[in-house]
């Protein structure tokens, strides 16, 4: 599909630039600061306190404004764009129910420190406070779940407020930062010495410092710690990759000699086919990254948060480790893991600069061969795995969206077993390129994230590989895909279940049945039932105008995925899956990594 077809109309009465212009609207300033912090995409659904902004996006001929089917369609979409970027996402909605609509979006941002900008429309001043129609606080609703908030009340704030909200949610540890804009202030007008005050006032953020650096003396002392060290282990977080710190992080691991493993946030920002990779770690993770962090002696953790799905019981993570955190957020050392040596540094300076000491002053190896031999020997014994079956496993199905991309395309999740899955078996090489979401666990994530991402970057392959619980949740964006002409591939998991709802039911509960069955209870898709599941996924594609093809037999799956990747519009594959799957390995919560399921245990208390 040619890139011209996502790029904005040009309009024929453009937004007047501020200094071309004796007088502006306040919504016309606003989309004019939109413009000077470069933003070429806003995913928007218009309300009567947005119309005005709505409107003077019309006249832009640099930002390209695409209306989705649901607001928090909208919020995802913005996080698949920043996710595949590093540039903030811009999203907006209107008063109230709009607004609120975006609080999920806006809360998942803050887990999984997105950069995103959250634009809601608000009533005017008059009506603040008086529950008048479509009136919600979501300055103070979101409160908790953001970077900063702004509540825009003079028209002549408006040009620094937008360049502090891009500086804040894109410095430092990213995160969503929310301008509220009452429609009085958006139906305001500046001019004169007033408007050109306006356009050159400052950033006013007072105790706001994003880019702290670690000192040479503490970087030394983790050093002397390496240099010492018998059994060493690189734990790297999503850090390295909002602080594009991929390099620096490699030619540290190489230097060292170190055995790296990551996080989920982390994929893609260490290779995952480099010799010292040991994959990922956590509930569901690698065996070997896994027990290698339980039996460390020195842990170093780059850019991560130690989130009770890595650690387990806090207690039992990592017992005899020393332990180095380097981190961006300050407030993170200590939180969830006491350490040894908290570093608060951007972790790009301080990784580059443990690569020049270690230059500089030399560094004598220390003898970890033994160490390393027993790692590498855990992941040969203990590789991610599936037996062999006459169905098509869901692992199967992703392992040969793998082999069909060569891994290069950038993949979107939903949130269940499939999410999972898709960690295990799709090798991520490159960062940017694992889009889920992972801190808040939110559902219907994977479709308008993988639009935005495709928006993002047009020349990749964007598959959301989902699930069927989770991609009902905004089935509705398929519209965004057709209508906007958006390319983006559904390898969907159809098991009519909530997948890891009923593995844990099957673990934990003895298969209890508690509202997880999605479709129909006597027809969960045996051969002779194919054509009749719950719901029809291809008549829905069909309505939607996205092509779509079921596939249940093993031998028709590779072609199938082809013709997906090959199709120059949006496609949706329907791949029939067994419920009975379990994503295996599982730490159930309260044990440690050594008391890792490796195989499958139903009906284990």
């Amino acid at each position: 599909m040619s890139t011209e077809t996502l790029q904005p109309a040009t309009q024929s009465t453009p937004v007047p630039a501020p200094s071309a212009v004796t007088s502006i609207k306040g919504a016309d300033l606003f989309v004019a600061c939109l413009e000077r912090e470069g933003v070429d995409v806003i995913f928007a659904y218009p309300g009567g306190a947005s119309m005005e902004i709505h409107q003077s996006l019309t006249r832009s001929s640099r930002i390209r404004t695409i209306l989705p089917r649901h607001e928090q369609g909208c919020g995802f979409m913005a996080h698949g764009y920043a996710r595949a970027t590093g540039k903030a996402g811009v999203c907006m909605a209107t008063s109230g129910p709009g607004a609120t609509n975006l609080v999920t979006c806006i809360a998942d941002a803050i887990m999984d420190s997105t950069p995103m900008i959250a634009i809601t429309g608000q009533v005017k001043q008059e009506f603040i406070g008086k529950s008048a129609f479509q009136e919600t606080d979501v300055f103070g609703i979101t409160l908790p779940i953001v970077k900063h908030s702004y509540l825009i009340l003079k028209i002549e704030d408006i040009p620094r407020i937008v360049k502090e909200a891009f500086y804040i949610a894109q410095s430092g540890r990213p995160g969503p930062v929310v301008l509220d804009l009452p429609k009085d202030v958006q139906q305001a007008t500046i001019s004169g010495e007033a408007l050109e005050r306006a356009m050159a006032a400052e950033m006013d953020i007072p105790g706001y410092s994003p880019l702290p650096k670690a000192t040479d003396e503490e970087l030394l002392a983790i050093l002397d710690e390496c240099a010492r060290a018998t059994r060493p282990v690189i734990y790297s977080g999503g850090g390295i990759i909002t602080g594009d710190a991929q390099d620096e992080l490699k030619e540290f691991a190489e230097l060292t000699g170190f055995p790296v493993t990551t996080t989920l946030m982390g994929l893609g920002g260490f290779e995952e086919d480099h010799p010292q990779s040991l994959r990922w770690f956590g509930m569901h993770g690698c065996v070997a990254g896994n027990w290698a962090v339980c039996e460390s002696s020195l842990l170093l953790t780059f850019g991560a948060r130690f989130d009770d799905r890595i650690t387990g019981a806090i207690a039992k993570f990592a017992p005899e480790a020393t332990v180095a955190h380097i981190d961006i957020d300050k407030s993170e050392h200590h939180k969830n893991k006491v350490v040894q040596y908290p570093v608060h540094s951007d972790v790009k300076y301080a990784l580059g600069r443990l690569n020049e000491l270690i230059k500089e002053r030399g560094f004598q190896k220390p003898d970890i061969s033994d160490w390393t031999g027993k790692t590498n020997g855990w992941m040969e014994q203990y590789p991610f795995e599936f037996e062999d079956s006459p169905h098509i496993q869901p692992q199967f199905a992703i392992q040969t969206l793998y082999e069909e991309t060569k891994g290069e395309a950038i993949i979107t999740t939903g949130v269940g077993q499939h999410q999972m899955w898709a960690a295990q078996f799709y090798k991520f090489h490159q960062p940017r390129s694992f889009l889920s979401s992972l801190g808040l666990g939110t559902m219907g994530f994977g479709l308008p994230a993988a639009l935005g991402a495709k928006v993002a970057k047009p020349d990749r392959i964007v598959v959301d590989i989902d699930g069927d619980g989770s991609f009902m949740m905004n089935v509705q964006e398929l519209a965004t895909a057709i209508m906007e002409k958006i390319p983006v591939k559904i390898l969907l998991l159809n098991n009519q279940h909530l997948g890891m709802v009923v593995q844990w039911e099957d673990i934990l509960y003895e298969g209890v049945r508690a509202q997880t069955i999605l479709g129909h209870p006597d027809n969960l898709g045996g051969p002779e039932k194919i054509d009749s599941l719950y719901p029809n996924w291809p008549q829905i594609a069909e309505g939607f105008g996205v092509a779509c093809k079921r596939v249940w037999k093993k031998e028709d799956l590779r072609a199938a995925i082809r013709e997906m990747v090959d199709h120059d519009g949006p496609y949706l594959l329907d791949v029939v899956v067994p419920f009975t799957e379990h994503v295996m390995p599982f730490i159930p919560a309260g044990l440690s990594a050594k008391e890792i399921l490796i195989k499958s245990n139903p009906g284990a208390k």
